[in-house]
């Protein structure tokens, strides 16, 4: 991806439409010195910029990414070169998305996995404290049950959101 031409194409769509670096970026939600720095092609904007870039200026993302406007016989081959180059240009392997959206699940489901082993815990002493063998018995049935769930709805997540990217 040529960031100059990026960011040409990115200065002459704002200009076309009237605004200043300034006005684009309360409308996109960034500062006019990001503005700056991608119009002069320091920096590459994020995905989520290109989308809300692409609404104000009633163009593709992957027009964005060309640094020009596309015809429809262009459009293909331009969309199929954009994603190779982003493909190769991404930083994270899939073992570190891997990694990533599992401390990222962890993080969200922290509340829920505190809760079930405080219940384990409860069962246990009320076993030992009843002299309730079946109790305290079921207690390492109930933390298989819990890795279980934990381990089984982790990787599911781990899976919409690493190798096919739909997410929730």
């Amino acid at each position: 991806m040529d960031l100059i031409k990026i960011g040409k194409f990115i200065a002459e769509l704002r200009k076309e439409n009237g605004l200043t670096q300034e006005q684009l970026g309360d409308k996109i939600g960034v500062t006019n010195k990001t503005i700056s720095r991608w119009e002069t092609g320091t920096y590459l904007p994020p995905a989520d910029a290109m989308l809300a870039m692409g609404e104000v200026f009633n163009v593709s993302v992957n027009e964005i990414l060309s640094g020009s406007r596309l015809t429809e016989s262009e459009y293909k081959k331009a969309a199929e070169e954009n994603l190779m180059q982003t493909i190769k240009a991404s930083s994270f392997s899939l073992k570190d998305k891997v990694e990533f959206f599992k401390k990222k699940w962890l993080k969200e489901h922290i509340a829920i996995m505190v809760f079930i082993g405080i219940c384990i815990i409860a069962v246990f002493i009320a076993g030992f404290l009843t002299k309730n063998i079946i109790l305290v018995s079921i207690t390492p049935l109930l933390i298989a049950i819990a890795h279980a769930w934990r381990n089984n709805t982790m990787m599911a997540y781990v899976e919409r959101n690493a190798y096919d990217g739909i997410g929730n």
